[in-house]
């Protein structure tokens, strides 16, 4: 057994390199989602140690008599040539090593060493090996890494409520949770669906999946308390009755249960008439006669159906009302509850609606893609502020001239921006008075998107008759010009063309069709 005084050394010194940790881990930037994520979970792990040991060591401070203990066998005795303690602890120590050669000194040292990913060189060896991540596997496919919810089981519980009404989209389901931050979740729905039996079992389910993953991505948070806190804020309003559409249901019950009471209870036929007139009626009954006259001649009343004997009242209300309030109860509460995470979780909401629409509008192929690309490797974290200055510094360019950058990202030479006729402008009225550099540019814009916008604008083809125009008057003047020359090539290709009958007689094209209309050829 160890020294106890030497349990809480050692545990104040592990605590200690648990905050440094600490910082080391949340001084690390995290550009991403993912390594965000990660950094979060690892606190929360580091977290979670420190806690126990504090735990631990508060326990070892209350154990007075153990600490008086050590201390008297570690003060000096009244023989100073006594060390029969040393030797004795030796011989400990000496035989626990002898038990356990194989026991690993730094056990903690390995600890913290996975945590700050100390360890990286084992890694950088087996590049090809891919790592498996223990934080992926905690959300499937649909949530990707913690950024959206993945709702779609939930939706197709909502769906097959009975008496649900209409058939919501997913679309439309985000939408209602979306509304929840607002008043309480699915408002919308009628009352009698949401006090069914299905509704309870669908609100279950959604506050599990909403609570587990809240408490997958936000690891730092401490979820409990604040669902603690949302029950007993429920508490306080279910028994002040501000929560209206669940206590109504529980005032219609006591309505039922109160008129209930209000009828007649016959003991001979154990069973109860709701109107006098009605009890009257069967009093002359055989039924009522027989039932009377075996009551008199019996000892023991009969038994009724439903287990109340026979000189009973019918089962009190107040058993009633608290048998269905309880059932109403569970239902409002994770109503409540499944509200609060939902107001937590409504930029997630947002996202995952975003993400929902993003996807209808892709293609398969674009899909896969996308896949693929979620499944590569994170990229490297940017380099230090010091580095990046410098490299900024590195590529600044002496740029006097204002030329044009090449494919390598420098400036081309100045006799190629001569031998283009690069510093020759061309001003297009048609695009908006639009300035193209050199002679090649200028050529080109006339069968891009900016001329071929102002053409139509003009209501004119963007036709190669149109090329080199660039006037706004000139081009209409063409236009003009070009219709009235279509109108006489018409006209001369009506007079002008030649056609041949089956016996050998030329006719132009207009004499032939007329002909042909009227039957004679």
């Amino acid at each position: 057994m160890d020294s106890v005084i030497e349990v809480q050394r050692q545990t104040h010194e592990e605590i200690e390199r648990y905050e440094r940790a600490l910082y080391q881990l949340l001084s690390k930037p995290s550009p991403s989602h993912q390594q965000r994520l990660q950094t979060e979970h690892k606190t929360s792990q580091i977290l979670d140690r420190i806690g126990s040991r504090v735990t631990a060591l508060n326990g070892l401070y209350q154990d007075q008599d153990s600490r008086n203990v050590e201390i008297e066998s570690l003060s000096a005795s009244a023989k100073q040539e006594d060390l029969s303690e040393f030797y004795s602890r030796l011989v400990r120590i000496q035989e626990h090593y002898a038990k356990y050669p194989d026991s690993v000194a730094g056990g903690f040292e390995l600890e913290l060493a996975a945590f700050l990913e100390e360890g990286q060189e084992a890694e950088e060896e087996d590049e090809d090996e891919e790592q498996e991540d223990p934080i992926a596997l905690l959300f499937s496919g649909e949530e990707a890494y913690g950024k959206y919810l993945d709702l779609y089981a939930n939706h197709s519980t909502y769906n097959n409520i009975k008496n649900v009404g209409r058939r919501l989209a997913y679309l439309q389901y985000l939408d209602a949770l979306i509304a929840a931050q607002n008043n309480p979740i699915h408002s919308e729905l009628p009352k009698e669906v949401r006090l069914s039996r299905d509704y309870e079992l669908y609100i279950k389910s959604l506050h599990a999946y909403l609570l587990s993953f809240t408490k997958r991505t936000q690891p730092l948070v401490d979820i409990d308390a604040a669902q603690a806190e949302a029950e007993q804020d429920f508490n306080r309003k279910w028994d002040a009755g501000e929560l209206s559409e669940w206590q109504e249901a529980k005032s219609k019950i006591q309505s039922e249960a109160g008129t209930s009471e209000e009828g007649i209870w016959c003991a001979a036929c154990q069973k109860h008439y709701a109107k006098q007139t009605v009890y009257d009626a069967h009093l002359t009954s055989k039924r009522h006669i027989k039932a009377t006259a075996k009551q008199a001649t019996s000892d023991v009343p009969p038994q009724n159906p439903n287990g109340t004997p026979s000189d009973a009242m019918p089962p009190p209300t107040s058993a009633l009302l608290k048998s269905n309030g309880a059932k109403h109860r569970s239902a409002a509460l994770y109503t409540h509850l499944a509200t609060a995470l939902l107001q937590s979780l409504v930029s997630t909401l947002n996202d995952t609606k975003s993400n929902v629409e993003r996807r209808f509008s892709l293609t398969a192929r674009e899909r896969e893609q996308e896949l693929m690309e979620q499944s590569k490797k994170p990229a490297p974290p940017p380099a230090a502020k010091g580095e990046g200055e410098e490299e900024e510094e590195e590529e600044r360019i002496y740029n006097p001239l204002k030329l044009p950058l090449g494919w390598d990202g420098k400036p081309i030479p100045y006799w190629l921006y001569k031998l283009h006729g690069l510093g020759v402008e061309y001003r297009c009225e048609i695009c908006s008075d639009h300035v193209y550099m050199g002679r090649k540019n200028f050529e080109r814009h006339f069968q891009e998107s900016r001329h071929a916008f102002g053409m139509r604008a003009l209501g004119l083809p963007n036709t190669k008759h149109f090329h080199e125009i660039t006037r706004i008057e000139d081009a209409l003047a063409l236009a003009e010009r070009l219709k009235r020359e279509g109108r006489h090539e018409i006209f001369e290709q009506e007079t002008m063309e030649e056609l041949e009958d089956d016996e050998g007689n030329v006719y132009n094209r207009k004499t032939y069709e007329d002909l042909k209309k009227q039957g004679l050829i």
